[in-house]
């Protein structure tokens, strides 16, 4: 029975009976390698492209904290500004109401054409037209050119 038993043995023992595997040739053994390193190559280059992507992601909010910083600013100097603009423009009408026509139209001969347009158009109807005849004909002509058209009503609200 020691025979027997021996090749009972032998059989229940793993890989008595199973083939040899041929040892791993040189390509297999580079290819199990590359296949090894390419994983750990791939997390590392992951891990770069994330380190990049974080540094960008941090000047594009440094950029736009500076932006938000400076638009604050504008507006606030946008605000200053146009209520400069509001006291200036108000005492400007005053300078002009309170001048001899003569020397009210000879002045807004030389100024911008908008500009006067925009004085006489805040003025009384009896000043602005004593002003107007005291100005050179086409300079008036001009100003009230730019004055009829601002008034326009065939021109709508909006311009564009």
């Amino acid at each position: 029975m020691g025979a027997v038993a021996a090749l009972a043995l032998a059989l229940l023992t793993p890989g008595a009976l199973a083939q040899q595997a041929p040892p791993p040739t040189m390509e297999d053994e580079i290819r199990a390698f590359c296949g090894n390193i390419a994983d750990a190559a791939r997390d590392q280059r992951y891990l770069i492209q994330k380190k990049e992507l974080e540094e960008l992601q941090a000047g594009v909010d440094k950029r736009i904290l500076l932006l938000d910083e400076r638009s604050v600013q504008y507006r606030d100097w946008l605000e200053r500004r146009e209520e400069f603009m509001r006291v200036a423009e108000t005492q400007l009408v005053s300078i002009y109401k309170n001048m001899r026509p003569d020397a009210a139209a000879e002045q807004l001969e030389i100024v911008s054409p908008m500009v006067a347009a925009a004085i006489i158009m805040k003025l009384s109807p009896r000043l602005a037209s004593q002003i107007l005849n005291e100005m050179d004909s086409k300079k008036a002509a001009g100003l009230t050119g730019i004055i009829a058209s601002s008034a326009a009503p065939d021109q709508s609200e909006d311009p564009s």
